[in-house]
């Protein structure tokens, strides 16, 4: 079956692979505040997701994507019933929109900052994570040369912990920050439209998993 997250990831690989032997692609194609409010390129909201500034930024973004996004899609969004057979519409809904959501506060603040520039696409890939671990606590991941799975509540808080450190060292490009908006917003659109379109209590359930209830 066709596989949004798998077509995600090969066109955000394509991107950055393109963007890092081409300078003007990447410059193009960058989350600009100052040219978007300037000159209304608000295709950047979307377009700095596909690049990332090294080989790293990409293989940690799409490994978490692929791990916890396929699952998101192919099962988690269509367990209990929740969504159904519309669940790779929401996915798809939540990834584009996360894009969007997650980088607002940083175009609020440095609007008027021609020097700022950020890219990555970790606010969405964020938004997923947090929207896999509000539905299904109980979802794990094993990570390079650890033999043990870690929930994904705890790779949660190792992702955040991690974007906090490297917000604070501010050494590149990366929208660290946008880290924490998605996670917030996945959790946000993923309790109200399970709210709103099932009957799965997403709250609750994790509260219980967690309390081992």
């Amino acid at each position: 079956m066709f596989s949004i997250t798998l077509t995600i990831i090969i066109v955000t690989c394509l991107f950055t692979f393109v963007a890092f032997n081409r300078e003007k692609v990447k410059e193009d194609l960058l989350f600009w505040p100052a040219e978007i409010n300037s000159r209304g390129q608000y295709y950047r909201f979307l377009s700095y997701g596909l690049i990332h500034a090294d080989l790293q930024h990409v293989i940690f973004n799409m490994f978490t994507l692929y791990s916890f996004g396929s699952v998101l899609e192919k099962y988690t969004f269509s367990r209990y019933d929740i969504f159904a057979d519309k669940a790779r519409i929401f996915y798809l809904v939540l990834y584009v929109s996360a894009l969007v959501i997650s980088t607002l506060p940083d175009y609020f603040k440095y609007k008027n900052n021609f020097s700022y520039r950020a890219l990555g696409a970790s606010g969405a890939v964020s938004a997923i994570l947090f929207a896999s671990i509000i539905i299904d606590p109980k979802l794990s991941l094993y990570l390079f040369f650890i033999p043990i799975p870690i929930p994904g509540y705890i790779f949660g808080v190792i992702f955040l912990a991690l974007s906090a450190y490297m917000a604070k060292r501010g050494r590149d490009n990366i929208g660290h920050g946008a880290h924490f908006t998605g996670a917030i917003y996945g959790l946000i659109f993923t309790i109200a439209a399970t709210k709103l379109f099932s009957n799965y209590d997403t709250v609750q359930i994790f509260i219980n998993v967690i309390l081992n209830r």
